[in-house]
């Protein structure tokens, strides 16, 4: 972006106009730019998320990122659908409504899939229980709307918004000098999804925070162990009785200059034989495997996850293995995945574009096990519960067209 352009951005901020159709306002990667630094700017009513930086680099550890893998690409990879809400009468552009919110949610911007886009979403909202959307509207119905994802961490929420649609409810720190620094967004701009949302702080609370001290136990105990094993932690001593200091620093230099790293046999001639003391009990229970396996199940408990996902398959065996798959993907994946659904349903499609009568749902959360549906499918279609224009509508389906009835033959005279 060239100086002019530059310097109308500031204006129009300062001047209060809004962004062109579609045209992002917030900056991709704010904390790049600047530090991110906690409490509000310029006396403004916001209230920052901390320990954003501390929350991702332990994110990047290999037992927190096996388990936010384990819900974020679960969910990212479901198949999906966009429908009529019940309770709600389809309008007669339905169809072709519908197939522009799915061109758009397939592919929000130039750059991003479905994909790419929410798992930066889930990512955020899994670690620290912000994940935010920017939501820019275009004004073309076959495209209606854009979406960016947004650092969650930089933005900051007014604590004293009163519910006025028109009056900013976030702020973005967009890492910028002067007035452009904070980047004003109303409540159909943006998309903030909270996870285990509370009454005393406007924040959410993600899992990565609440095992965050266990992570860091075990970050640690993993770290003593690593230097025990490699013999760069000493546990034990020589002990020789009745040396004089002389032969002690004679002892120590040789051992040194000689024997240490060489893997030579040291030979020693002298009065008493040396005596080993040993500080541990030379065994595996000095790397304390049980307390760093208490704390895995700890780390899983905070991820919802049952342990065995995490690697620890001591106490697993053929008929449990199943049931907690199972429970981990009702526990775990299934809350997630409607949260994030709800939001795109009421902040995208009725707060953005006014669309009420459509509504974002994901097709695996009812079950996990493909035949079971199919035969609960079957069973209901025999029964004559459902028909086979809801079983296509469910798995995101457009309805059979019914066949054309044959045009009458005429006899021959």
């Amino acid at each position: 972006m060239g100086f002019v352009e530059r310097v109308t951005e500031v204006w129009q901020g300062l001047a209060g106009v809004k962004a062109a159709n579609g045209a992002r306002k917030t900056a991709a990667l704010p904390s790049i730019l600047t530090p991110y630094t906690a409490g509000g700017r310029n006396g403004a009513a916001a209230t920052p998320k901390p320990t954003a930086v501390n929350l991702r680099r332990f994110a990047e550890t290999p037992v927190a990122r096996r388990a936010i893998n384990i819900v974020k690409d679960r969910i990212a990879s479901m198949d999906w659908q966009v429908r009529v809400r019940r309770g709600c009468t389809a309008p007669e552009d339905a169809q072709a409504k519908m197939e522009a919110l799915r061109m758009c949610l397939e592919e929000p911007n130039a750059s991003d899939s479905f994909r790419t886009l929410f798992e930066q979403v889930l990512e955020d909202i899994l670690v620290g229980g912000f994940g935010a959307i920017e939501m820019e509207a275009t004004g073309d119905p076959a495209r209606p709307f854009e979406l960016y994802a947004v650092d969650g961490a930089t933005i900051q929420i007014d604590s004293r918004w009163s519910g006025d649609p028109a009056t900013p409810r976030y702020t973005q720190s967009a890492g910028l000098a002067g007035t452009g620094a904070q980047v004003p967004l109303l409540d159909d701009e943006l998309m903030y999804i909270r996870l285990n949302p509370r009454t005393h702080t406007p924040f959410g609370l993600g899992r990565l925070e609440v095992a965050f001290e266990t992570v860091n136990q075990f970050l640690s105990a993993n770290r003593y162990a690593g230097r025990l094993a490699s013999n760069s932690v000493v546990q034990y001593a020589l002990w020789l009785n009745e040396a004089t200091p002389e032969q002690h620093d004679r002892l120590i230099r040789w051992w040194q200059d000689e024997i240490e790293g060489t893997g030579r046999v040291p030979l020693l001639s002298c009065e008493q034989k040396p005596e080993v003391l040993r500080f541990a009990g030379g065994t595996d229970a000095d790397l304390r495997i049980a307390w760093q396996e208490f704390l895995l199940r700890m780390i899983a408990n905070a991820f919802d996850l049952p342990p065995m996902l995490l690697g620890l398959t001591g106490d697993v065996n053929k008929s449990t293995a199943g049931e907690m798959a199972d429970d981990a993907f009702q526990s775990a994946i299934v809350p997630v995945a409607k949260l994030l659904a709800g939001h795109i349903t009421r902040d995208l499609f009725a707060k953005r574009l006014g669309w009420r009568e459509f509504e974002f749902a994901f097709n695996e959360l009812e079950s996990r096990n493909e035949m079971e549906e199919v035969q609960i499918q079957v069973q209901l279609l025999n029964a004559k519960v459902i028909t086979v224009d809801e079983v296509r509508a469910a798995r995101g389906l457009a309805p059979l067209t019914p066949a054309p009835e044959p045009a009458p033959v005429e006899e021959a005279a």
